[in-house]
This record gives structure tokens, sequence and C-alpha cells, in this order.
């Protein structure tokens, strides 16, 4: 069992599928496969297995396609055993589902600000727009400090993967932004989770 992956080193999604990779000790088996994904110039390679055009899109060895990286994430965890990244069934399931989604729309928002900033024509900027994507940072971020610590201390699981890999953006893209200051248990816990040999080596690049 092994797949193929069209890979953006500086990807958060690709990163959660290849940390979701070390994790359960499988990244060997991951071909990375170029690709040229961008919003405003899809990789017509792409395109051919992902209409969408984005990455993480990744191909089992029949060549059927998977996506998104939450369903790649999904894949990787049946590529062998122990460590879990999904619960199998009841509650603890749905909280690590729900979990990952939540990380997933912190990081959503700071991708379109992020394309806001880079993409858009300076003319054509939208403040509101901006901040209304900012505000949804910040409202996810509030919400892990305030409700999701147990959970995220809970081992490296697919939830845990996906909010470790959302700050990670946040560092890297928005190195400006003070997130630390008023999550103080959320900032130690992404200190002790960036240590993880799988963060060290998937740093965005």
């Amino acid at each position: 069992m092994s797949l193929r992956l069209y890979f953006s080193p500086a990807s958060p999604y690709v990163r959660k599928v290849m940390v979701a990779a070390h994790e359960k000790g499988v990244a060997d088996q991951v071909e990375k496969l170029p690709s040229k994904a961008w919003p405003t110039d899809r990789d017509q390679t792409i395109v051919r297995d992902n209409p969408s055009g984005k990455v993480p899109t990744a191909l089992l060895d029949d060549g059927t396609p998977l996506f998104d990286s939450r369903v790649i994430c999904a894949y990787v965890d049946t590529m062998a055993g122990a460590p879990d990244l999904y619960p199998g069934s009841g509650p603890e399931r749905f909280r690590v589902l729900t979990l990952e989604a939540l990380a997933d729309s912190v990081l959503d928002a700071a991708l379109l600000c992020r394309y806001e900033a880079v993409l858009r024509p300076e003319e054509l900027r939208w403040d509101d727009w901006y901040k209304g994507q900012m505000e949804k940072i910040d409202s996810g971020l509030d919400d892990l400090e305030a409700r999701w610590m147990d959970d995220l201390a809970n081992g490296a699981h697919a939830g845990a993967i996906a909010a470790a890999c959302a700050i990670g953006y946040l560092d890297f893209r928005f190195a400006d932004k003070d997130w630390r200051s008023s999550h103080p248990k959320l900032a130690a816990w992404f200190a002790d989770f960036s240590s993880r040999p799988s963060m060290q080596a998937t740093m965005p690049a």
C-alpha cells in the first residue's frame, strides 16, 4: 500500500498529510509528486485528478484520486496499525473530527487572508474582508484555548495534527501576529507538539 501525493512544501494542508504519515510511520511510502498549484493559474496535471486543482491530492496504486486533506489523512490512518489518528467509533471519534474541522476553518481563513494580501491587486483589496477572516482565526484560537486543550493534549491524533499545522501556518505567513500572549495554554501545547519529529520533518519552506 502506497500513496502518490501532489506536493507543495509551503502548503499547510500538504503538511497535515505528511505529519500524519510520519506519525503512522509510513512517510517512506508517500511519493511526492511535483506540482504548481495556484488559485489563479491551476496546475492542469492536478486538475486531471481533482477538478479543484488543489493540493493535497493523492493517488492510490490503481490511480484512484483522493482529496481533500481530511480524506487523505483518513486513508493514511489505514496504511499501518497504531497509533490511530482517528478513534474507531463513538463520541471520541466525532470530537477528533470536529477538532480537525475547527482547525481547518482557522486554516481556511488564514489562506484567504494570505490570498487577499498577496494575489489581489492593492487597489482592489477589501479591508473589511481581511478583517472578517482574521476574526475567524481569532475566534477559532479562542475556542481551542477555552474548550479543546484536553483533547489537544491527548496524543497526535488527526485533530491535534490539524491544529498544529494551522498554528504553524500562522507563524509561517503571519509572523507579526501575536496570538501567544492571549492564548498561553495553546502556545505551551504548540511549543511541545512542534518538537515532535513529524513536525520537525515537515517544516514549511
